[in-house]
């Protein structure tokens, strides 16, 4: 049986004048593939492309600042500075940016006066997709260690190689010069347990969409929230222990707040605003149907196509 698995990391590669991460890349293939699957669900139940392109133009915004502020309590805690907290640069969540992207999208959504349920489901299949497009920039650049650990789909970091900046502490022997033979450690990889999961997470989308006949607009995205948020509680469990246990910082995961991680935190409300959600739908929201999305899509219209477009 596979022991471990392991590969030389690329952490930066030049394009022209240019320096860049396949992180960065990745991340931003994401978004754009997400947000494509989602436009053209909704595209062909008959609602607004434009629109809801206006509305990914704007998660996009809301997803940058989510991802780089919804981490000030975290840095709180640890004293960070005011100005290392307002600075655009430092630690960014993947939570905060799926947080501030959908809340932007939210109000976009109002102010177009677009059926905010019904295209959200749609959203619910982006975000899955997006997360396995970003997570490859992960796996490229080794980030997102976990733990050591002995588990077969531990990720052996051998000497020589140039892992990601927060894992430098992590590597031995000269950069480039790789030994095979020797091997500084076995980590959990995170980021492929995050990728697993969102691959079986699309899996189970797509077969509850084609089984759940009597299900309420809204109700596959707070279905996403549930598991997604689950998702993340339990793998979190597999990242490095803090500081608080004597871990050196430059080797620690998140700040933690009580028993869990800020991140597991974050995720535990996820699990019960999706829960609270799905019964808000079934009281508050109609069934989903074609006869449903042909009223719904007429309610809304095409704002953009009017001589007084909303901005």
């Amino acid at each position: 049986m596979l022991a471990e698995f392991t590969y030389r990391p690329i952490p930066l590669f030049d394009v022209g004048p240019l320096t860049l991460s396949l992180h960065g890349v990745f991340a931003a293939l994401g978004f754009l593939a997400g947000s494509w699957l989602a436009v053209e669900l909704a595209a062909r139940r008959g609602y607004d492309r434009e629109a809801y392109l206006s509305m990914f133009n704007w998660a996009l915004v809301g997803a940058i600042f989510g991802a780089r502020y919804f981490t000030v309590g975290a840095q709180i805690s640890e004293g960070a500075s005011f100005f290392q907290i307002i600075s655009p640069l430092g630690n960014f969540s993947i939570l905060g940016g799926m947080l501030g992207g959908i809340l932007a999208a939210a109000v976009r959504a109002r102010r177009l006066d677009q059926p905010w349920w019904a295209l959200v489901d749609t959203a619910s299949f982006g975000l899955a997709v997006g997360t396995i497009v970003g997570r490859i920039g992960d796996l490229a650049i080794a980030e997102h260690l976990g733990a050591a650990t002995d588990f077969f789909l531990g990720y052996a970091v051998k000497s020589g190689y140039d892992l990601a900046p927060q894992h430098t502490a992590l590597e031995c022997g000269t950069l480039g010069k790789v030994v095979p033979e020797i091997t500084c450690g076995v980590y959990h990889p995170t980021w492929l347990y995050d990728m697993l999961g969102a691959i079986l997470l699309l899996g189970v989308l797509a077969w509850v969409n084609r089984v759940w006949k009597r299900r309420h607009y809204g109700q596959m995205f707070s279905l996403w929230v549930i598991w997604y948020g689950a998702q993340r509680f339990l793998i979190d469990f597999t990242r490095q222990v803090p500081v608080e246990q004597g871990l050196d910082a430059s080797r620690a995961a998140d700040a933690v707040l009580g028993p869990f991680t800020w991140s597991q935190w974050s995720a535990l409300v996820m699990v019960v605003l999706g829960v609270g959600l799905i019964r808000f739908q079934a009281r508050r929201q109609p069934f989903v149907s074609p006869e449903n999305d042909v009223v719904l899509a007429a309610a809304a219209g095409h704002p953009l196509h009017d001589d007084a477009p909303v901005v």
